[in-house]
């Protein structure tokens, strides 16, 4: 609910419980914070011992004070913590912050103590914060609130923070701070018994003071409601999160962090990209996409992919080019007249193309000259400005021509890259009161701009709609009831066909032979040549056990075929039972993908696409999103893939229906979520036949209970 968390985000007034005279504790850090940074509020230090503590009058307990506060702090001992919240929400507090450690990351204790602080808050209608946090700010200056024990306090500005880990938030303020990235609001939310990431977004997403989210976060405790908030943030918003755990060992720590498992990575990637959410891949590339979208009110995004290159160095510039390819931009042509424009105006070393190079004697006019003609050119649609510093030429100056540049353009955005010990840090204020966001390097800027460029791209989609599908739901139900009242919890093939048809799935056509001659009959019916497969419980892959035929011509084949493939079957697995064959027409060979489902404990139903066949294992070329998915969700899963190119048109054969794959997609995501006891489901390979896809095999795996 919007608004929800303002009794700990926009509080009248504070009480510090906990609060201490001796400056080396938490609660003397928290109540000098909120007096120095000027809370304009009343601050309530709570300490039984203290007469006064910051020479602010302390009170003996939260059942003293003149008026009930809005918020409590709290920084005591753990034992002491349910007490105090108890003695809050007698004292009418509305909100809290729980400082004190020692719940549910240490363990079984440490959780129990949790669920009974939580009982309590939500017995009395209290948002929390914590336990095991560092705390909040709000750095608007209608409140001007630090409650937190770190030493800084960033500059006010469109960024809202929300930390699960206390020890970052600390360097996150400290970084923005130095780095020139204003920041409006901060949360850290420790354990996050009760506030979420989840609220913080719904909190945020109507607020004025917050242009851009920034996120570092351990474990998602409800992906999907996530998907459904940042899903509708993200269009007006740009949403940056720092998700740990990518490897093994990371995903250990933080689970042991947090004291909640951490979810697998790829189900993580799955979801930040199909809520438009930018994933930051370290804490070095959150700050160059934060710079970015902080650096203009609104954000300035680039219009196409198209950027153009201006520098006084030739390496820098060919780095950039480099890293903006790799990041997904285009450094493309400047149009003829462009060209012709800035010709006569540079030496003849200089290089008029993209990167245009003015080299080492390039000045403030020269800057001004080229970066206007290149936001002027309608092939360009924004620009990166590169500075390497040489003898006689005044930083500052630069900053001052680039910047003025880039605010004659606000259609175009214009990133700066000044190089050098004395670059940055001379050149970064001018370039700042212009909204030129300014790195030292190049590829920072180009991670910057491609984030920008996605964020736009995102902004711009529809609304995400699921389409009307025609399904036969009563056909599918009556499968996979049929295979549980048989005790069956993998479908046979047949019926695995039957139930994707049932979803209007096109499959190829496909009958069980229990014996030779039953594989020669339906042969003779369905027309030569045809395909044999092994049909056996223990046999996933069949190909890797002898157990396919293909291109067979005519009976004789087709009994061969059969007593092959069973010797090959028998020889990998002794004791297989092999229940025949299935055969079914010969489709003509070639280009595979594979489609599928499977569920991520928390996630629900994950849907699946990459390049298929044999291939699939040994290049792990595939694209996830969490299911169901529209049609645009589907399209993008296709475009994410690095063999998508297989997908146009190739050597003779047509370009592939893309909307008819994506249909595919979109029926399996139904599928997925009518139906949550299949906890598997490939189809490998889905053949593209013409332009067309069919699937030649499917394997589909219910859940055990």
């Amino acid at each position: 609910m919007p608004g929800a968390l303002d009794p700990i985000l926009k509080p009248r007034s504070i009480a510090v419980v906990g609060a201490s005279r001796s400056p080396d504790t938490i609660g003397h850090q928290i109540v000098s914070n909120l007096v120095n940074h000027g809370f304009t509020g009343a601050v309530f230090p709570v300490n039984p011992k203290a007469k006064s503590i910051h020479s602010i009058p302390a009170w003996p307990s939260l059942a003293a004070l003149p008026e009930p506060p809005d918020l409590a702090v709290i920084s005591v001992p753990k034992e002491l913590v349910a007490g105090t919240a108890e003695e809050a929400a007698a004292a009418g507090v509305k909100g809290l912050a729980v400082i004190s450690a020692g719940f549910r990351e240490v363990g079984a204790q440490g959780a129990a103590r949790e669920e009974q602080l939580l009982a309590i808050t939500r017995r009395h209608g209290i948002r929390m914060l914590g336990p095991n946090c560092m705390g909040v700010i709000n750095n608007a200056p209608g409140f001007r609130m630090n409650a937190t024990f770190a030493p800084v306090m960033p500059g006010f500005g469109p960024a809202a923070f929300v930390s699960q880990s206390g020890a970052l938030g600390v360097n996150v303020l400290d970084y923005a701070r130095e780095l020139g990235i204003g920041m409006s609001q901060f949360l850290s939310m420790g354990n996050k018994a009760d506030i979420s990431g989840n609220d913080c977004l719904l909190q945020w997403e109507d607020d004025p003071d917050v242009g851009v989210i920034l996120m570092y976060v351990e474990n998602f405790g409800n992906p999907r409601r996530f998907l459904e908030i940042a899903s509708r943030v993200t269009r007006s918003k740009p949403i940056i999160a720092l998700k740990a755990g990518r490897s093994e060992v990371g995903a250990r720590a933080a689970s042991s962090h947090t004291g909640a498992l951490a979810a697998s990575d790829v189900a993580v990637d799955a979801l930040l990209a199909q809520a438009g959410v930018l994933r930051a891949g370290s804490i070095e590339e959150l700050f160059d996409m934060a710079m970015a979208f902080t650096a203009t009110t609104p954000v300035r995004v680039p219009r196409s992919r198209r950027v153009g290159v201006v520098t006084n160095s030739g390496g820098p510039g060919v780095l950039a080019a480099d890293a903006l390819e790799a990041n997904g931009l285009q450094v493309v042509d400047f149009m003829t007249e462009t060209v012709e424009r800035l010709r006569p105006l540079f030496p003849a070393e200089a290089s008029i193309r993209n990167p245009l190079d003015m080299i080492a004697s390039a000045n403030p006019a020269g800057y001004r000259v080229a970066l206007d003609a290149i936001l002027r050119d309608p092939n360009i649609d924004s620009a990166v400005a590169i500075f390497t510093p040489p003898l006689g030429v005044r930083i500052p100056e630069v900053a001052e021509a680039i910047g003025e540049v880039a605010e004659k353009h606000p259609g175009k955005p214009v990133i700066g890259v000044l190089m050098g010990r004395d670059g940055l840090p001379q050149g970064k204020a001018e370039l700042l009161m212009h909204g030129v966001s300014t790195y030292i390097f190049p590829e920072s800027a180009a991670r910057a701009l491609a984030a920008m460029l996605r964020y736009g791209e995102q902004s711009r989609r529809p609304a995400r709609e699921l389409p009307a599908l025609d399904v036969d739901r009563e056909c599918a139900r009556g499968i996979l009831d049929a295979a549980r009242a048989a005790g069956e919890l993998k479908l046979g093939e047949i019926a695995a066909i039957d139930l994707l048809r049932a979803y209007g799935i096109p499959a190829v056509a496909a009958a069980l032979a229990p014996d030779v001659d039953t594989a020669v009959a339906i042969a003779e019916a369905a027309g030569y040549p045809v395909v044999l497969k092994v049909v056996s419980p223990q046999v996933i892959h069949k190909s890797d056990v002898g157990g396919v035929r293909v291109g067979l011509a005519d009976a004789p084949a087709v009994r061969k075929a059969y007593d092959d493939i069973q010797r090959s079957v028998r020889k990998a697995h002794p004791d297989a039972v092999i229940d025949g064959v299935l055969v079914s027409p010969m489709v003509p060979p070639g280009r595979e993908l594979i489609a599928g489902i499977s569920r991520v404990a928390g996630f629900g139903a994950l849907l699946m696409v990459g390049l298929g066949g044999v291939y699939v294992e040994a290049m792990r070329d595939v694209s996830l999103r969490l299911a169901p998915v529209d049609r645009r969700d589907a399209r993008d899963m296709l475009g994410a893939l690095r063999s998508r190119r297989i997908l146009d048109a190739l050597r003779g054969e047509p370009a592939a229906d893309l909307d008819a794959i994506a249909d595919v997609l979109v029926r399996l995501g139904l599928l997925a979520g009518d139906f949550p006891e299949i906890e598997e489901l490939d189809i490998n390979p889905l053949r593209i036949l013409g332009a067309k896809p069919i699937a030649l095999d499917a394997r589909v795996l219910l859940k055990s209970s």
